[in-house]
């Protein structure tokens, strides 16, 4: 699989499966914990996404999210919106109460760095439908 040695063997500790949020995602994802500071009113975390694999549609409230891209090759789409490639490099800003996902390309992994503000509200998958469209269409 393209980009599999680059994300695993990143800057950041890929980390375990993402069991306590497997429920969210379609595929397997792997969470490293960044920092836990009890001072600090958000969360940093390495999120690695295998092939394929996509967060359910969410929204941030009372918060934001903003995503680093430090690996692979990935889709980010806020709702009504086309979707946005990812790669290294990438900086993404989702801000209060917008609807989006995001996730791997079908052949690539994507590791990102999430800076996580506020209370998440997960919605539905996304459908391999919405998913093969991106990943036709871009």
């Amino acid at each position: 699989m393209a980009n599999n040695e680059q994300v695993k063997n990143g800057i950041f500790e890929m980390g375990p499966k993402n069991d306590a949020y497997a429920q969210y995602f379609t595929g397997q994802s792997y969470l490293q914990g960044l920092m836990a500071d009890d001072e600090i009113e958000f969360t940093i975390g390495n999120v690695t996404f295998e092939p394929g694999t996509r967060n359910n549609w969410h929204i941030h409230h009372d918060g934001y999210q903003i995503l680093l891209v430090t690996g692979g090759e990935g889709w980010y789409q806020e709702a009504g919106k086309m979707a946005q490639s990812l790669k290294p490099g990438d900086v993404i800003v989702t801000h209060d109460g917008i609807k989006h996902w995001h996730g791997a390309t079908k052949d690539s992994w994507l590791s990102h760095i999430a800076i996580t503000a506020g209370t998440p509200e997960w919605l539905e998958p996304v459908s391999d439908e919405q998913y093969l469209e991106v990943e036709n269409h871009g």
